[in-house]
Formats: C-alpha cells, structure tokens, sequence
C-alpha cells in the first residue's frame, strides 16, 4: 500500500455547508499517515469475499425485504407536480431518491423524551434478516481488515469498547451501521463517535460519478469506487461528501457504513 502522508493546510470550510465537487486525489490502496501515527486506510477493492458480501447486502438493500426511510430530492417532487395522479413511488422511479437504514444500537435521545438506547427496529423485520446477517459478516470482515493493517487500532478499539455492553455492539468493533443511498452529506464532524475509533465506509454504485469522501483539512478527497473500503476516524475531521450525479438512469451511490457511538460508554 503507498503511504500517503496528510498534512494539515488553511481552508475556511463551514459545518453544514455543502460539499463542492472535488476529483479524488487518493485513488490507488493507500495508507494514512499524520506524523508517525497511522489514522486510516483506502483499497480500491476488497478481498473477494468482501465484495460478494457488499454485493448481497446492496440487493437486499435495493429489494422490498428491508424497510427504508426516504429522504426525496427536489427532482421527484418535481416530477409529481408536473404529472398529476403520479404516485411518489413513482415519481421516485424517475427522480433522485435518498434513502437509509440503521442497523444495531440508536443512542437515546433526549430531545424526543427518549433517555434510553434502543435497537433499530429493522431487526424485528423478518425479511430483513439476509440483509442484517450480510452487513454484521461485512463488519466483521472489516475488523479483520483493520487487524492486519492497523494492529495497534485494533487494540485501542478492542479496549474502548471493553466498557460497552454485549447486547449494543454490531461485531466486536462498532455498535451501529448505516446505508446511505445516493445521500451526499454536507460539511460535518461525527463528534458523537468514541474518540479514538474508526468508521469504515464500503462503496457500492452503478452508473454515477461524485460521491467521495473530502476532508478539508489536509484537502484530501478519497475515491469511493465500487467495492472499495475507506477506514476514518470520523470524529477527528470537518468533512463532507461531494455530489454524487448519475450518469444514467438509474444510477446511484449506496454506502455501507459501521460506527462507534460514545453514548454506549455510559450505559
């Protein structure tokens, strides 16, 4: 794997801005470096047996099986006021549609009245359940990943997560996941993940451009190739996701996505 080094540069970034259109300048199985201290890794493609696994858990995604939240894009509701009688699944059809899936552990939220943790309700779905046993053997084989390439992180993470209960961890490393289907994040820090954890990000997309992950402060933008696996601290960063734009119909960009909360610490 190259070693790329990251260096911090001046940029007046904004949280909650949106992120522009950057080409990726990390596009080859990279390792990253600030100083002497490893803080992440990119490949290009998985081992094999990753992609089989990103592969089904991004068609059951796509199927009927797994319960989804919508978040629709301008260019559907466009469609339905320019076609009267047309349904918003198929005005979906047509337009940009956002959607996602939590999978294992949802921190509380007080703000709701809710002061407990809680698991997603997608595991009481029981045509979910290809879906969630394709994304838990995912998770583990990308703590794997994460044990041969960064061992030290490995065992800071295994140590973190000592002090969090069995029934709120998703694997050994994270406590939740999330797919994000065509959802290009704005400028943000994860300042909810544990300090000292990483996030593993797999890509799977058909027919699009965009879509890459960029971190301002060392102008740094990793590719997000179908099939590729980018380890982050995301709590370390400002950063955001450039647009994703088919390029045919159809086309989209779905990330696989698995996360440590800090909320679990205290439970």
């Amino acid at each position: 794997m190259e070693r790329v080094n990251l260096y911090k540069v001046n940029h007046d970034t904004k949280i909650g801005k949106p992120c522009p259109a950057h080409p990726p300048n990390i596009t080859e199985d990279s390792i990253f470096y600030e100083g002497d201290e490893v803080v992440g890794f990119y490949i290009k493609r998985m081992p094999e047996d990753m992609c089989k696994l990103a592969d089904l858990a991004n068609h059951e995604f796509n199927s009927k099986n797994v319960p989804k939240t919508y978040l629709d894009r301008s260019d559907v509701l466009q469609h339905q006021q320019a076609n009267p009688g047309m349904t918003r699944s198929q005005a979906r059809e047509k337009g940009t549609s956002q959607m996602s899936v939590i999978l294992g552990a949802v921190p509380p939220k007080p703000q709701f009245m809710r002061h407990y943790g809680t698991i997603s309700k997608v595991h009481q779905v029981p045509s979910a359940r290809n879906y969630i046993k394709a994304m838990l053997l995912l998770a583990q084989k990308s703590e794997e990943l994460i044990k041969k390439i960064m061992p030290e992180q490995y065992e800071k993470q295994s140590a973190l997560f000592n002090e969090i209960d069995d029934k709120w961890k998703f694997a050994n490393l994270f406590t939740s996941s999330i797919a994000n289907y065509n959802i290009s994040a704005p400028f943000h820090r994860d300042t909810g993940n544990i300090v000292g954890a990483v996030n593993v990000i797999i890509t799977k997309r058909h027919n699009c451009k965009g879509g890459n992950l960029h971190v301002p402060d060392y102008n740094a933008t990793m590719d997000s190739a179908n099939n590729s696996i980018l380890v982050y601290p995301a709590w370390r960063n400002v950063h955001g996701v450039t647009p994703i734009e088919p390029t045919y119909p159809g086309g989209y960009r779905n990330s696989l996505i698995f996360y440590p909360l800090k909320a679990f610490q205290k439970l």
